[in-house]
C-alpha cells in the first residue's frame, strides 16, 4: 500500500505568506512606473522610477520564493 504523502503545514504557511506579500506589490509595482513616468520631468523621476523598478523585482522574487516553498511542502526536500 501506498502512504498518503506527508505535507509541512508550516512550510505551506509560509509560502502563502509570500503569495499574499507578493500580490499587492504586483498591483503597487507598475502604477509606481506609471506615475514616474507620466512625470518625466519632475526632479523625483529618477528616485521615483527606481523604486518602482524595485518594488516589481521584488515581487517576483517573492512570487518565485512563495511559489518554490509551497512546492517544498507539498512534495518534500
Amino acid at each position: 500500500m501506498e502512504q498518503e504523502p506527508q505535507i509541512d503545514r508550516k512550510l505551506l504557511n509560509k509560502g502563502v505568506k509570500y503569495l499574499m506579500i507578493t500580490l499587492p506589490l504586483m498591483f503597487l509595482g507598475p502604477i509606481v512606473l506609471h506615475s514616474s513616468l507620466k512625470n518625466q520631468g519632475h526632479p523625483f523621476f529618477y528616485p521615483i522610477f527606481g523604486l518602482g523598478c524595485l518594488i516589481c523585482l521584488t515581487s517576483m522574487l517573492l512570487f518565485f520564493k512563495g511559489l518554490q516553498t509551497i512546492i517544498k511542502s507539498l512534495f518534500g526536500k
